[in-house]
């Protein structure tokens, strides 16, 4: 195997989030070609894509005013994830909107005349979202729903007098309700009320306004498309399937849907002719399609690919020939030409006998004993998907193999699977852990004497439950923004997100011995294979505490622990410096206890 430093992994950039200009033939994106994500524009004309924003953060969201040439741009400061709007106009002067670094703003889209935007915020109260509607010419800002609860804009209605809302009700992805918010009159009519757990999203207006288009699981197990009329509420399936569908997006003539089926992490474009009730796919490489726009005139349809050997860049369809071409290649490199690997899917039976599913990669070309990763994706309402994972592969390329489960818990596998690992079912999610190593033992090529567990966020938690709790498995462990005890992270997580995450862990009046008994933090004393914990120091989600009281408690013990905390960081690393610091220290613990002999 030919052996290829780190940084060409590490520099792959990455191209997403794609907006067609209204008029022209231009396309703007977030690219991180300078090492922050900034907004480019690609002119089908010019041979190389031009930036268009130039700031010190990253760049988090774009979208176009309506009937205009100019953007929506969301930022917010040193990874803190208090999104702060901006209007970044066609001279590329940059308007600040909201102003108030202090709070989040989720945006709702611009009014169809493009003088008003909407969108929610915690400024009135740190534990709910409110929705305000905003004048660009004036920057006036009208409180237009507020109550005690987490509710946020969806768009704007064709008539312009109304919003499409929606309320959460315990977490994003598994429970809300949709209602139309009259502006005039502050009254909200509620079109999905529900009984049991129900998810509606992805909605778009049909032609006259008086229907819904969206993706919802009511009474499902797997989401399907349906529509609902606004005046009767009247719920209709349009289409099924026995896997997700996800990132329904609408035609501006309102004839064509396209979306995705989560065919177990990997995607299947549809598109879907209102006309003629025909639907048609396209052929993409193994990965993962999402952020799909129509072209104003119709006739493409543009969209982020990301796959194991096809790092994030757009790609777009032609409607008439449904054929697609890659656009960009910011991620591009030489250097990786036929290196990167892709996965096969796995499964194995866990403890009562549940079928778990899982990515597993492998070296190219290696017959010995290989030392395996387990990488666990965070959520835990998430899914390992196949796309692009740098230290991934740079572990690939080194001799390691990698196992990233969709352990239960995990979505992507119907409504019950999610729930499976509810409050006080969390370590049978771990024991699923457990029971993975013993399958790979038996099934895959792997040295027993060299298994590592690696992961971020709850992933962190979950390897810090796996080193705690099962220690003789592991020989080391990697904790990314990891909670540490689910008592103190409810304690210091934001506000408003405790009020989403106790659907899923419980609370701590309700669970906390509960939490007592199996927070990491309380067995930290159990724990034997040397461990690495990084943290970000403005995490709104994980507050930093939670790393440093283990890695306390582990240090008052002289066990082996290593810490990385960057200063400039949240939940997630961007900047490109702090990445390979990450990266690097982590694959040099990983080489120190379980290195590859390759």
């Amino acid at each position: 195997m030919d052996v290829v430093s780190l940084d060409p992994y590490l520099h792959v950039r990455t191209a997403k989030n794609p907006v067609y200009a209204p008029v022209g033939n231009k396309l703007r994106f977030i690219a991180d070609y300078t090492g922050v994500p900034q907004v480019w524009e690609l002119d089908r004309g010019e041979a190389w894509p031009a930036q268009v924003s130039f700031t010190q953060d990253r760049i988090t969201l774009i979208k176009y005013v309506n009937g205009t040439s100019n953007l929506i741009i969301g930022m917010d400061m040193k990874g803190n994830e208090n999104e702060q709007l901006y209007l970044l106009k066609k001279d590329n002067k940059l308007i600040d909107l909201t102003n108030s670094p202090e709070h989040m703003h989720l945006y709702g889209g611009s009014s169809p005349d493009g003088k008003w935007i909407a969108w929610s915020s915690n400024r009135r109260q740190s534990a709910y979202l409110d929705i305000y509607i905003q004048n660009l010419e004036t920057l006036e800002i009208r409180l237009v729903y507020s109550d005690n609860g987490l509710f946020s804009c969806l768009k704007w209605a064709p008539e312009g007098n109304s919003l499409l809302i929606e309320k959460t009700n315990t977490n994003t992805s598994l429970d809300n309700d949709l209602g139309i918010l009259d502006l005039s009159t502050g009254r909200v009519n509620w079109l999905t009320k529900h009984s049991g757990e129900a998810s509606f999203k992805n909605v778009h207006f049909n032609k006259d306004g008086t229907h819904l288009y969206l993706l919802s699981n009511k009474e499902r197990e797997f989401f399907g498309l349906a529509l609902i009329n606004i005046k009767t509420k009247h719920f209709d399936w349009m289409e099924l399937g026995e896997w997700d569908f996800e990132n329904l997006e609408m035609s501006h003539d309102k004839d064509k849907l396209a979306f995705t089926i989560n065919v177990g992490g990997i995607s299947k474009g549809i598109i879907l002719d209102l006309n003629t009730s025909n639907l048609y796919t396209w052929k993409t490489p193994l990965g993962v399609i999402s952020k799909m726009k129509f072209s104003p005139d119709n006739q493409k349809l543009a969209y982020e690919f990301n796959g194991p050997a096809y790092p994030p860049d757009i790609w777009e369809l032609d409607l008439q020939t449904i054929q697609a071409e890659r656009l960009t290649y910011v991620s591009r490199s030489p250097a990786l030409k036929d290196k990167l690997i892709e996965p096969e899917i796995i499964t194995f039976r866990s403890f009562d006998n549940l079928q778990i599913p899982a990515f597993y990669y492998e070296p190219k070309n290696i017959t010995k004993k290989l030392p395996v990763v387990l990488y666990i994706h965070g959520g835990p309402e998430s899914q390992s998907r196949a796309v692009y994972n740098s230290i991934q592969q740079y572990l690939l390329n080194q001799g390691y193999a990698i196992c990233a489960p969709n352990i239960r818990g995990s979505t992507g596998y119907g409504k019950t699977y999610t729930h499976l690992d509810d409050v006080q079912k969390r370590i049978d999610a771990v024991t699923d852990l457990v029971y993975l190593v013993e399958w790979l033992k038996t099934n895959r090529n792997i040295d027993v004497e060299k298994i590592a567990i690696m992961g971020g966020s709850y992933g962190g938690f979950m390897v810090l439950a796996a080193i705690s709790h099962f220690p003789k498995y592991w020989s080391a462990a990697i904790d990314i923004v990891g909670m540490s005890s689910l008592r103190t992270f409810l304690e210091t997580t934001s506000p408003w997100r405790r009020k989403q995450r106790e659907a899923e862990y419980g609370t701590i009046e309700r669970d906390g011995k509960f939490f007592d008994r199996i927070d990491p933090l309380n067995h930290a004393d159990k724990i034997t294979s040397p461990l690495m914990v990084l943290h970000g120091e403005n995490d709104p989600r994980v507050a930093i505490t939670e790393s440093e009281q283990m890695v306390n408690k582990l240090k008052e013990r002289n066990h082996q622990v290593e810490f990385i905390r960057f200063e400039d960081e949240g939940h997630k690393f961007g900047k490109l410096k702090n990445k390979s610091t990450a990266y690097k220290e982590m694959i040099q613990f990983l080489n120190r206890h379980i290195g590859s002999e390759y």
